[in-house]
């Protein structure tokens, strides 16, 4: 990977001694994040003998577990900053899978609440449960340090994700994924 000269801070210039370049640092981290959710994901079905649920469809279950009321598919969209379009194919496929129910409110029959099944909550749960104890599993068996380094890098890395999620914000919104 090739340095850029910028600072860990995102401003031109030198580099201070020791802070590696912004460039290297998001070249990194975007070559291994898929890797790792992928890695995380597959290790959780083989524990648990989970069913291959695909990535987006836990991210929208996760999402409506945390509405207990539900979601319209267009909060749920805004929600997983995706285009209501991609809403609907998960939906159709999950409502077919009985994890995804569809509710029409009695106060107005033309719209639609989503919400998780009974049967896609603790199916969550597990999923939920087998990737912390993989992730426990690993992580006891690597080095002392390279475990702290993962602990001192997780405000970091939260706040990554804050800043990221503010700047799609201000760049309009929902992605067309």
């Amino acid at each position: 990977m090739r340095d850029t000269g910028r600072t860990a801070g995102g401003k031109g210039g030198a580099d201070a001694p020791g802070t590696p370049g912004a460039a290297r640092v998001a070249a990194g981290l975007g070559g291994l994040l898929g890797p790792l959710r992928r890695a995380v994901l597959r290790a959780t079905r083989t524990a648990e003998g989970l069913p291959d649920l695909p990535e987006a469809q836990i991210e929208l279950l996760r999402a409506l577990s945390s509405s207990p009321g539900g979601l319209s598919p267009g909060a749920a969209a805004a929600r997983l900053r995706v285009a209501p379009s991609t809403v609907s194919n998960l939906v159709r496929a999950m409502f077919a899978a009985r994890l995804v129910e569809r509710v029409r409110p009695e106060h107005d029959q033309r719209t639609v609440v989503l919400t998780a099944s009974q049967e896609a909550l603790k199916l969550l749960e597990r999923y939920d449960r087998a990737s912390t104890a993989a992730l426990v599993r690993v992580v006891e068996e690597l080095p002392d340090g390279d475990r702290a380094a993962l602990d001192e890098a997780l405000p970091a890395l939260d706040r990554l994700v804050a800043a990221l999620e503010a700047a799609n914000v201000g760049a309009g919104g929902a992605s067309a994924s």
